[in-house]
C-alpha cells in the first residue's frame, strides 16, 4: 500500500447535511496543513485556517492549476474535472490576460447594476412563490424557487433562453462532477455544452442585444470565439449552480432552528447580515479552491514545495475560532464579518455582487409573502448533493 492510499480521503464524509466534520476543527487547532488524498487519488495540501486560506488565495504567485501543470486533479475522472479541462485552460489564469478578463466580465456585476436588477428579481421570486403555494404543501422550495430564480436571471444576463434551464442544469451537474459521473458523460456535456454556446456567440454576433455575450463580442478588445463560449459556459455554470445551492441552504440554515427565522420576521433589517452569516457558516460548501504552488512557501509553519496542489477550504476557515468570535454560533446580527465563502484575491468570485443581491431579494420576498415558513422534514432527514465539487441539498420540503 503506497503513503497516498493511507491518506485521509477529501471531502471527509458527512453524515448531517448542514453540520460541518469533525476533522475541521481538529486540522485547525492540530494539523494547518494536512496531506490528504482527493477523488481522483492524488495527493494535495488541505487548508483549514482562515489566516491561511486567505493568505494563498491573496497571492499571486499561485493560480488555478491549468491543464499544463502537474497539478492533482479534483475529479475520479481521466482529465480531472473541471479544474483540468480545456474550457478552463481557455480563460486566461495568469497576470495581465486574467486582468483584462475580469475587468471585461466585472462591469456587468457592478453595485449600481445589481440595483436596477432588484426589482426584477423580486418580482420573479414572487411569481415564483406564487406558484409554488398554488400547488400546496409541502413543497420543493429548491425546485420551486432557489433553482429557476438564479437560471431565469443569468439567462437574462447572457441573453440565451431561461427555457433551455433542465439542459444547463444537466450539463452543469456533469461538468462539476468529482465522482458521479463518468469520463465518457463529462466530455460529452462539455462537448454538447459547447456546442451550445458557440451557436448563441454566431447568434449575438449577427444580432447583438443589450447582454453580456453581445457585449463581450462588440468591445474594442474583444475576446477569441473560444474564450466567449468558455466565459459563457462559466458565467452559466457559476450563476446558477452555486447560488440556487446557496438560496437552498440559506433557507434550511434559518429554519432548522426556527427562533432564528422569528429574529428575521422581527427585524427585516437583518436580511444583509443574515445573507453573510449563512455564507459564513455554510458547511456544505463543496470542495473549496485548489492552488497550484509554483515555488516553495511556508505556510503554518510547514514549508510546501513547488508543485504542490493546496486545497483551500473557505468552509473550514470560516469556522476558525481566530477569526471569528463563537465561530460555530449562527449570529445573523454579525459585523463585521470576514468571510471567505467568495474566496479571496484575484481569483474572488467575480459574480458576488449578484449572489449576494439574490440571497437578500430572496430572503425578503419570503419573509413577507410566507412567514409561517417551516420544515416540512426533520433537520437530521435533510439530504446532500453527493460526487460533485459544489456543496448543496437534494431537496427542501417545506410547508407554510
Amino acid at each position: 500500500m503506497s503513503e497516498v492510499d493511507d491518506l485521509p480521503r477529501f471531502p471527509f464524509p458527512v453524515d448531517a447535511a448542514l453540520e460541518p466534520p469533525a476533522e475541521w476543527a481538529e486540522l485547525r487547532s492540530k494539523c494547518p496543513v494536512a496531506h490528504v488524498k482527493l477523488a481522483s487519488g492524488d495527493q494535495a495540501a488541505l487548508i483549514t485556517r482562515h489566516e491561511d486560506v486567505r493568505q494563498i488565495l491573496s497571492d499571486p504567485r499561485f493560480t488555478r492549476p491549468t491543464p499544463g501543470d502537474d497539478s492533482a486533479r479534483v475529479a475520479d475522472s481521466e482529465d480531472g474535472g473541471i479544474f483540468n479541462s480545456d474550457m478552463a485552460s481557455v480563460i486566461p489564469q495568469h497576470g495581465e490576460a486574467h486582468l483584462v478578463w475580469r475587468r471585461g466580465i466585472g462591469k456587468w456585476f457592478t453595485a449600481k447594476r445589481m440595483n436596477a436588477l432588484r426589482p426584477g428579481i423580486a418580482a420573479m421570486a414572487e411569481q415564483l412563490i406564487d406558484d409554488m403555494v398554488a400547488k400546496g404543501t409541502p413543497a420543493d422550495l429548491k425546485a420551486s424557487l432557489g433553482f429557476p430564480l438564479p437560471v431565469w436571471v443569468i439567462c437574462d444576463m447572457l441573453g440565451v433562453p431561461d427555457a433551455d434551464r433542465d439542459r444547463f442544469s444537466h450539463w452543469s451537474d456533469v461538468m462539476l462532477s468529482m465522482t458521479r459521473f463518468s469520463t465518457a458523460e463529462m466530455k460529452a456535456a462539455e462537448q454538447e455544452f459547447t456546442r451550445y454556446m458557440a451557436g448563441h456567440v454566431a447568434l449575438k454576433r449577427a444580432n447583438p442585444g443589450e447582454d453580456i455575450l453581445s457585449a463581450l463580442i462588440t468591445d474594442p478588445e474583444p475576446m477569441s470565439d473560444a474564450t466567449l463560449i468558455a466565459t459563457g459556459i462559466g458565467l452559466l455554470i457559476a450563476g446558477h449552480e452555486t447560488t440556487a445551492n446557496m438560496i437552498t441552504k440559506m433557507v434550511a440554515m434559518l429554519l432548522s432552528d426556527r427562533s432564528r427565522w422569528e429574529s428575521l420576521l422581527a427585524d427585516p433589517s437583518l436580511v444583509r447580515t443574515a445573507v453573510e452569516e449563512s455564507l459564513r457558516l455554510d458547511a456544505n460548501a463543496g470542495i473549496g479552491m485548489s492552488r497550484y504552488i509554483t515555488e516553495d512557501v511556508e505556510i503554518a509553519g510547514t514549508v510546501l514545495p513547488r508543485g504542490t496542489t493546496a486545497m483551500c477550504s473557505m468552509a473550514a476557515a470560516n469556522r476558525d475560532e481566530e477569526a471569528f468570535a463563537r465561530a460555530s454560533e449562527m449570529d445573523l446580527a454579525r459585523t463585521p464579518n470576514q468571510h471567505l465563502a467568495f474566496g479571496a484575491g484575484a481569483h474572488a468570485c467575480l459574480g458576488q455582487p449578484l449572489a449576494r443581491t439574490e440571497l437578500q431579494v430572496v430572503l425578503e420576498v419570503l419573509l413577507r409573502k410566507l412567514p409561517s415558513l417551516d420544515l416540512a422534514v426533520a433537520v437530521e432527514d435533510l439530504r446532500r448533493v453527493e460526487g460533485l465539487v459544489v456543496g448543496g441539498l437534494v431537496e427542501l420540503p417545506v410547508r407554510w
